[in-house]
């Protein structure tokens, strides 16, 4: 197309200042066949294909508590342990899901994925409001606790989408690409929402999907109740829908049935037979003319038309009593339906008979986005088949992952919060228990994480400045940010160094990055760093550890003459106030003690410690803003506690953890850590994937305890599990309440003196 010599200038003037063209010149200047395209600030046809190699951090292969392995089987053995499915293992991985989406994409894994037949089904439902509460309810003894949602939850569900709607836009059109390329040919996917972002998603999964791969706008009545409690004010009709959004090219669809309606049962359905049947009456005639139906069948006139069905079946339906005979010759035979026989009515796209999780529900877990399983079933009942692999990667407390392991599918879920991930694990956990008890099917599954992690903006980035404008713009925001960590930890800032960016007396201080964990690769810097320059002694401060990654990263640094200290970052580092009154206290990561107990060649495991530093709010801050009558719970130097003030002002506390056990959600065994190496699979220069030893092992989950809601009992000693003589390293994993893992190997000596 010709261009004015205004609109070439114009051109020349946007391309010399590093501008973004407007969008009249980009589809003036760049053909494009689309009709309708949804345009936002930023927008970029940039996809992420970064690769990066999964780490496995831990392996639930049996569900086992209950049954002591005191007896040395045999091969000629029956295994008894369960029914635990070959071949494929499910996956549960922890972290940032464009990350996870694109090495999946692009790795050694999508292999795997494709030798299953390639994902047939994903299920999303992101967090779409970003003003939404994404604390937990967390029960301590007889008190609920709300625990803040961890700094990379915040930072990425808040700082990154809450700009608006342009970021909100852009992260989801980025994902929904990456799972549009992951999603097998003949797969479908369900997009789950609100009345926030309904509007703009359609327009996104059309552009990324294509209209014709539009299926269905699922809306489902979420709530149930008055009017005051469906938010309903003098200005507005109240909120009370969700909609999902299914798109696909599949030809799976399996037809689903809801329960009749009671008033049209009481209205069609009024017959009874003689064997107490419930029946509608049903035309027998042909609507077309067809001479070869045309028959007298007792006395009886066939229709104009003739019969709807043969003679043959007419004789086979009177013998099973489905036909009607009218009292008069004249009238006409007809057919009884029976109520018993109905499937129900074929779902349409308004789902109003699958009610929320109540208060008291037994699924419920506390979970503040949680759905019912219900609305899953129905779901993975539809768009999939038993033996399909489905996906969930804004898994959340597992619901998709649960529902898919009962009905016989293989699953991959993933999510940023930590918690999260814990939560879907003793989920999944108890899944698997259910269907041993019952004699069912089941599959192993694993827990993984990205074994390096992309730098990434912990403060937004513009978008359309140069990339030399970035990183300038990029590198003082860190500088500001490790600043900040540094002057709270009272660290002295040091230059020189890759790795150290303080001092603390005379320790070195090492900063991880504001919006991702510690990895072992940050602290294998770190280490190769201390060796360098002849360091022994140093700190590393992060506000999220890498699974996985203590006590072992820790015995290695000792081993080599370094003494390294692992510290949580609390989030009210951010609290300027906090930092002025000296307030902000860097609590180690936890520790475990146990005590092995043996049985002739057999082993049981006692956990007999635990400590935990954590901090949230304060005493002081939570006396100082109760009103009268109020209470708060808080915690301070690893206790939990509740602050009361009655109404003549008085203020109580009260220690709600009255032991170290009040800390532990979860804990599990692996009576032989060093059995199972870790092999990853990694892409080489030339493309080719080879297989390389980590210089890790596996936690295998061979026994665990956990706290469930319905049950908060906890064991504390394992059963005994019988090894081969010898020494050998036992692994015992804990997670607190709040889903943070620490792990303790001891060394055993099985059959010894």
């Amino acid at each position: 197309m010709k261009l004015t010599d205004n609109e070439i200038r114009d051109i020349t003037r946007y391309l010399e200042a590093g501008k973004p063209l407007p969008d009249q010149y980009r589809f003036l200047l760049f053909e494009d066949k689309r009709e309708v395209e949804l345009v936002w600030n930023g927008k970029t046809d940039e996809i992420c294909n970064v690769v990066l190699p999964f780490q496995v951090i831990e392996n639930v292969d049996e569900p086992r508590k209950e049954v002591d392995q005191t007896i040395q089987r045999t091969l000629f053995d029956i295994d008894d342990r369960g029914r635990q499915l070959k071949g494929w293992t499910n996956k549960l991985i922890w972290g940032d899901n464009k990350l996870i989406l694109s090495s999946l994409k692009n790795g050694p894994l999508r292999e795997e994925i494709e030798k299953q037949g390639g994902i047939k089904l994903i299920y999303i439902d992101p967090p779409f409001d970003v003003g939404a509460d994404f604390s937990m309810n967390i029960e301590i003894g007889d008190e609920m606790f709300a625990k803040e949602p961890g700094i990379l939850e915040e930072i990425a569900f808040r700082d990154t989408w809450g700009k608006g709607t342009d970021s909100f836009i852009a992260m989801i059109y980025e994902r929904l690409v990456l799972m549009r390329d992951l999603l097998a040919e003949d797969g479908s996917i369900y997009v789950h929402c609100d009345w926030r972002v309904n509007s703009y998603l359609k327009l996104i999964l059309d552009e990324i999907f294509g209209p014709k791969a539009y299926k269905n706008e699922i809306i489902w009545k979420r709530k149930t109740g008055s009017s005051s409690e469906l938010g309903v004010t003098s200005k507005q009709y109240g909120r009370d829908l969700d909609h999902i959004f299914f798109y696909g090219t599949s030809n799976t669809f399996n037809t689903q049935y809801r329960e009749p309606d009671p008033e049209y049962i009481k209205k069609f359905f009024r017959h009874v037979d003689e064997n107490n049947r419930r029946y509608r009456i049903d035309n027998l005639a042909n609507p077309a003319y067809r001479p070869n139906l045309i028959y007298e069948y007792k006395g009886f006139k066939p229709p104009k038309n003739g019969w709807a069905i043969s003679l043959e079946k007419m004789k086979k339906w009177d013998e099973e009593g489905r036909l009607y005979f009218p009292k008069k010759k004249d009238g006409r035979i007809q057919r009884k339906r029976f109520l018993d026989e109905l499937k129900g009515q074929p779902l349409s796209d308004l789902w109003d008979d699958v009610l929320p999780l109540a208060s008291q529900a037994s699924e419920r877990l506390g979970f503040p986005t949680q759905k019912p399983e219900a609305l899953l079933e129905r779901i993975i009942k539809t768009s999939s088949n038993e033996g399909d692999l489905i996906a969930d990667f804004f898994c959340g407390s597992g619901t998709a992952l649960a529902v898919a392991e009962k009905l016989g599918r293989k699953w991959i879920g993933s999510d940023l919060g930590k918690f999260a991930i814990h939560t879907t694990r003793k989920r999944m956990i108890e899944v698997q228990r259910e269907l041993k008890a019952d004699n069912k099917d089941y599959r192993s599954f694993e827990i993984l994480n990205l074994g390096k992690y992309e730098r990434q903006h912990f403060i937004g980035i513009n978008p359309n400045l140069r990339d030399e404008l970035k990183q300038k713009q990029l590198a003082e925001k860190e500088k500001n940010f490790v600043s900040l960590i540094l002057s709270a930890y009272h660290a002295e800032p040091v230059e020189g160094f890759n790795t150290f960016t303080g001092k603390k007396k005379n320790r070195m201080v090492a900063v991880g990055p504001v919006n991702l964990p510690v990895t072992r690769l940050f602290a294998e810097e770190v280490i190769g760093e201390c060796r360098q320059k002849y360091i022994t002694r140093v700190d590393i401060l992060g506000f999220e550890f890498e699974m996985g990654l203590f006590p072992g990263i820790q015995e290695e640094a000792k081993q080599k003459g370094i003494d390294m200290a692992l510290k949580y970052i609390p989030r009210d580092v951010f609290d300027k106030r906090a930092i002025e009154k000296s307030q902000v206290v860097f609590h180690d990561v936890s520790y475990i003690e146990v005590r092995p107990h043996y049985k002739g060649n057999s082993v049981a495991i006692e956990l007999t410690d635990f400590s935990s530093f954590y901090n949230q709010d304060s005493v002081e801050n939570a006396t100082a803003g109760l009103n009268n009558g109020g209470k708060k719970i808080v915690i301070e130097n690893g206790q939990i506690i509740k602050v009361s003030k009655n109404k003549n002002g008085d203020v109580s506390e009260e220690r709600l953890t009255r032991s170290w056990m009040d800390w532990i959600d979860y804990w599990a065994v692996d009576f032989d850590f060093e059995s199972k190496k870790e092999i990853i699979r990694v892409k080489t220069e030339d493309g080719a994937t080879m297989e390389i030893w980590t210089g890790e092992n596996i936690f295998e989950n061979e026994w665990q305890s956990f706290r469930t809601r319905r049950d908060r009992t906890l064991e504390l000693k394992s059963i005994y599990k019988e090894c081969k003589t010898g020494r050998r390293k036992i692994a015992v994993k804990v997670v607190d309440i709040f889903g943070n893992d620490t792990m303790k190997i001891i060394d055993v000596n099985i059959g010894g003196e």
